[in-house]
């Protein structure tokens, strides 16, 4: 249990209270022994002064002595057999604290072998043989009472193998005749199954032959049957088509008959609307006692026409202040010549939100029209106020100007601003007025 090495200083053998080396060899001494030596010396490590303490003991003083002994067990041993000074102290320690402990009789063998170590008394050699002899002993019992009960267990094992055995043979048995007797239902079986399939085959080839006089009479009528059933299906997929395309021309005219009404409907409220507000324009007139100008005077051209070209702001305000006015705008003419360093979607957004401001300002109906072929990102949002159209693909943003401006009811004020030639003299061959893309840029930012 405590390995030790003998040293030149210290020849191996216990060396006792009176100096003698006592015929002991500590390194043939049985494990108990050790740990008993170890057990005595670490009680008394804690009452020994500390001069009289090794220096290689030192740290196990403040030890328990319980602890001591399983962790400094090694060294304490050492120390008691090489250091003949600490050893006498041990013992001096023993007999005047615990006088009378280390002299056990022969009840505590261990004990007694210890004390007759660390004293070098003449019967050391035999206390220690007692200890190694029962040690030896006691573990041949032990040694023959664990094969005792293993052969018990065996014998156990045996017994319960042998009965497992004799019951597997008698199941063995008994399903062998069980499987001889299935095997003789089954021999039965197969030859009723056998007869039966013999009458079967004799009725199946009865029935085959009746079949085949069936079918020769049946091919006929069937090929009949079949041509008659694929004109009736074509018949009824061309019903079919016919009643789709019905279907889609009743869809279809009374969604235009829906989009007609809901543009009379439009032009109708516009027309109300334009009507109400002159209706209001005479009535102040007529409350001012009948003199100033009156609207239509405000827009007249130079020879007493209307749908001339504005030329100037005073105009485009008053003409704006009329009831129910409606502003449309070329988007791209007036935004290129407004500001033509931006990017066309920033044109588009920075020119809607000024004639939202507009709009919110005087009241006036506002449509922008966008050339659609020229938008490759998100399109515009109208603001508040503000309609905002892209032509189809195909279509110029011109046309589109023109269709509003021909589908405006007749005496409502219109107002067209576009630097275009070409759609300035349209608007005004139908009654609108043209307004130049820098007169509005110009009313825009004041």
């Amino acid at each position: 249990m405590y390995p030790e090495d003998a040293t030149p200083e210290h020849p191996q053998g216990a060396v006792g209270s009176s100096g003698r080396v006592a015929d002991l060899d500590w390194n043939l001494l049985p494990d108990p022994v050790r740990h008993r030596l170890a057990e005595v010396a670490g009680t008394a490590l804690a009452g020994l002064p500390p001069a009289e303490v090794p220096a290689a003991l030192r740290q196990f003083a403040r030890f328990t002595p319980a602890k001591r002994a399983r962790l400094g067990g090694t060294k304490l041993v050492r120390e008691l057999r090489d250091n003949a000074t600490f050893r006498t102290a041990v013992v001096a320690w023993w007999e005047e604290h615990r006088p009378g402990e280390l002299a056990a009789g022969p009840d505590e063998p261990l004990t007694a072998a210890a004390a007759a170590v660390l004293t070098g008394a003449p019967d050391a050699r035999g206390a220690v043989a007692s200890v190694a002899r029962r040690g030896d002993a006691a573990e041949a019992r032990a040694e023959r009472d664990e094969a005792l009960s293993r052969a018990d267990k065996l014998t156990v094992e045996v017994e319960r193998l042998r009965a497992e055995l004799t019951e597997a043979r008698d199941q063995a048995r008994e399903a062998a005749a069980q499987r001889e007797q299935e095997l003789a239902q089954l021999r039965r079986k197969v030859s009723d199954q056998g007869t039966r399939l013999r009458f079967a085959q004799d009725a199946q080839a009865e029935l085959e032959a009746e079949v085949v006089r069936l079918r020769a009479g049946v091919d006929g009528r069937l090929a009949e049957v079949v041509a008659e059933r694929d004109r009736e299906r074509e018949r009824a997929d061309e019903e079919r088509r016919r009643a789709r395309r019905a279907q889609a021309e009743v869809a279809a005219a009374r969604q235009a008959a829906k989009e007609a009404r809901q543009g009379d409907e439009v032009r109708l409220g516009l027309l109300l609307e334009t009507l109400g507000g002159a209706v209001q324009g005479l009535r102040r007139e007529l409350s001012l006692g009948g003199g100033g100008p009156r609207p239509a005077d405000l827009v007249a051209g130079p020879d007493g026409s209307r749908g001339t070209t504005v030329a100037t702001l005073a105009t485009l305000d008053a003409l704006l202040a009329l009831p129910a006015a409606h502003l449309i705008v070329d988007g791209y003419n007036v935004s290129k010549t407004g500001y033509p360093e931006l990017p066309l979607a920033d044109q588009r957004t920075r020119l809607v939100g000024q004639l939202g401001a507009l709009a919110a300002r005087t009241g006036v109906e506002v449509t922008v029209v966008f050339d659609g072929a020229a938008v490759s990102a998100a399109q515009t949002r109208g603001a508040r106020g503000v309609r905002v159209l892209f032509s189809d693909p195909g279509v110029i943003a011109d046309d589109v100007i023109r269709d509003l401006v021909a589908a405006e009811p007749q005496g409502r004020p219109l107002l067209v601003a576009s630097s275009d030639r070409a759609v300035a003299a349209s608007v005004r061959r139908r009654g609108a007025h043209a307004v130049p893309s820098s007169m509005l840029l110009g009313r825009l930012r004041s």
